[in-house]
């Protein structure tokens, strides 16, 4: 009599453990392009980001977090754990060198070997929503859909206007898909509040669901060209007459003062120092009085932009506190690089003379174009030195904020040092999922090389790595190893600036990498020169030619890319006009004839 209710019971079991609710945490990855260091008011920037500071005033702010200088090796890394060497962003494809093209870990697309963060959490039952830039691929099985997100709308490739589907170099092409298939644009589109919209409609479509979400919130801001709408432009319209030396300066005294970073200078725009950095180039004071006025305005659009962005956030969040979802939400904030000092006007000045507004009464409206230039980037990365695309801390240092209710202690601050490619087995083990180790679901993929900031953010523990282990970033030519409290510099370019062989820092001491300790410590620059060549040996890293230069490179890519796209068309054209001129020349000697 009692052993059919028992077998019924048993039989339950499995069911019941079915059912019970999913506990595990929900993940929201924002990230920002091409935004500075000291941008965000958390950080000492004057620019309005309340919801942004307020993720850091609940939650742990860090101060010593690194990416890659460029924008898809950090998202490559950020997608997946590994080195961008391994899974098909070795450089960014805009200025992959010609000796890079074709080699394994340089295929400009996330290749077979790589298995992505959101394809682990969709196979462990989380819901994967996406909405923003991808830049990692635009074959079929390197998109979105492909790479383990359920619903996601992407731009596919580096960057667009804000306002309508344009890509903003000369040669490129803007492609934005939903669910893996080409989209037109909504007639009131601007990126920021597009995302935000597009993911809130996402994380609405299912709303009695038990399963966790990964979202993923790419924005195209800060990324040229800077757009905004007139309301948060005029915000900053009398902010930035005093240009960007006293902005740095401002900056670093805040940063200082809020206790993000040690203070180690009394400035960190005047002496020998700034000179050397190219500063001097750049001088506010050089400039005519209609030359600041213009610059001043391109650097309110720069910060209304990334308000706008701030504010498409604070809309996220109120969703996801409207549906009770906050609190047991992970949320992240972070940069992909620091800020652009390139200024493509210079570069092409007639390609964006005839195709874009530059009027200054227009700058960030629909079809205008504006960017900062050096002088407003030097400032958006305060302290540090250089830009996007270097191996200083300008280019790979950024802003970076997790917040989690009941984990995190609030107010928190690390200066800890950590690395994009500890994003991805940190949420793994939040998700309580496995990270591959060399095979997934029959294939081989790479194993996951960052360590897991948990026991950081459970107050464990005060490091994120151990202090003998050596952490090898490579770019385009520039080189940083970082190994405790000290980083090695070196460029086979000319991210170094005129400085040749090898600096050495002792970032705990000197953050603003100010004094070059390589002829002290020649056995510790030995030391992490040798851990550079075995992280080369180990990952085929295929390495810059010595000669490389990234603007060329860029250009002669851009020609290749060009032609592969209108080749057929310029060649029919050639041909046609050659027709033509044979056709009039054979008239006109009829004529004389008769």
């Amino acid at each position: 009599m009692l052993r059919l209710p028992l077998l019924a019971l048993l039989l339950c079991l499995p069911l019941a453990s079915y059912t019970q609710a999913d506990t595990r945490p929900n993940i929201l990855l924002i990230v920002a392009d091409d935004m500075g260091f000291s941008d965000p008011g958390a950080y000492g920037g004057e620019i309005s980001t309340p919801n942004i500071d307020a993720l850091a005033a609940e939650g742990m702010q860090f101060s010593n977090f690194h990416v890659a200088a460029t924008c898809s090796p950090t998202r490559a890394m950020l997608m997946t754990g590994v080195t961008s060497h391994k899974v098909g962003m070795g450089n960014m494809k805009e200025i992959m060198a010609d000796n890079q093209k074709g080699q394994p870990g340089y295929e400009t697309w996330l290749n077979d070997q790589a298995v992505t963060l959101p394809t682990l959490l969709r196979d462990a039952g989380y819901r994967t929503y996406m909405a923003g830039k991808w830049h990692l691929g635009s074959r079929p099985e390197s998109m979105p859909d492909a790479q383990g997100f359920q619903r996601s709308v992407a731009l596919l490739e580096s960057g667009a206007d804000n306002w309508e589907a344009r890509h903003y170099l000369p040669a490129g092409t803007a492609t934005w898909v939903e669910d893996g298939q080409p989209i037109s644009l909504p007639e009131d589109f601007y990126s920021s509040f597009y995302y935000a919209d597009k993911l809130i409609e996402y994380l609405s479509s299912e709303p009695d669901s038990d399963q966790p979400f990964f979202a993923y919130l790419a924005f195209q801001a800060v990324h040229a060209p800077h757009h905004a709408p007139d309301s948060y432009v005029e915000k900053y319209a009398d902010a930035y007459h005093e240009g960007w030396d006293v902005i740095r300066q401002r900056r670093y005294e805040r940063l200082t003062e809020m206790g993000i970073l040690p203070r180690t200078a009394e400035s960190v725009v005047s002496s020998d120092w700034g000179t050397f950095y190219g500063t001097s180039s750049v001088a506010w004071d050089n400039l005519t009085e209609e030359e600041r006025a213009y610059s001043a305005r391109q650097m309110a659009v720069y910060a209304g932009m990334a308000e706008a962005m701030d504010d498409s956030i604070g809309r996220v969040l109120e969703h996801l506190r409207a549906s009770g979802d906050y609190d047991n939400t992970l949320i992240i904030f972070m940069s992909d690089n620091g800020a652009e000092s390139t200024v493509l006007t210079e570069i092409a000045p007639l390609f964006y003379r005839l195709r874009y507004d530059q009027e200054l009464a227009d700058l960030g409206r629909p079809g205008s174009w504006s960017e900062y230039g050096r002088g407003w980037a030097y400032a958006a990365n305060s302290p540090f030195y250089s830009y996007k695309g270097s191996p200083f801390s300008g280019g790979l240092r950024v802003p970076m904020i997790m917040h989690y209710p009941g984990v995190i202690e609030p107010g928190a601050r690390t200066a800890a040092f950590g690395h994009v490619t500890d994003i991805t087995p940190t949420l793994l083990e939040l998700a309580n999922t496995p990270a591959p180790d060399g095979e997934y679901q029959g294939r081989r993929v790479h194993s996951i090389m960052g360590t897991s900031m948990l026991p950081l953010l459970r107050g464990e523990s005060e490091r994120i790595h151990a202090p003998d282990e050596a952490v090898v970033y490579e770019l385009a030519g520039g080189v940083a190893v970082w190994q405790g409290d000290y980083k090695l510099v070196m460029s086979r370019s000319d991210a170094i600036q005129g400085r040749t062989g090898a600096l050495l820092f002792n970032l705990r001491a000197d953050p603003l990498e100010r004094d070059d300790l390589a002829a002290l410590q020649p056995e510790r620059v030995a030391e992490l020169r040798a851990a550079y060549q075995q992280f080369v040996a180990e990952h085929g890293l295929v390495e810059v030619p010595e000669d490389y230069n990234a603007w060329e490179q860029l250009n002669r890519n851009a020609r290749e890319q060009f032609l592969a796209r209108h080749g057929s068309s310029l060649l029919l054209g050639g041909l046609v006009l050659i027709l033509l001129i044979g056709w009039g020349w054979r008239a006109r000697r009829r004529r004389r004839r008769v």
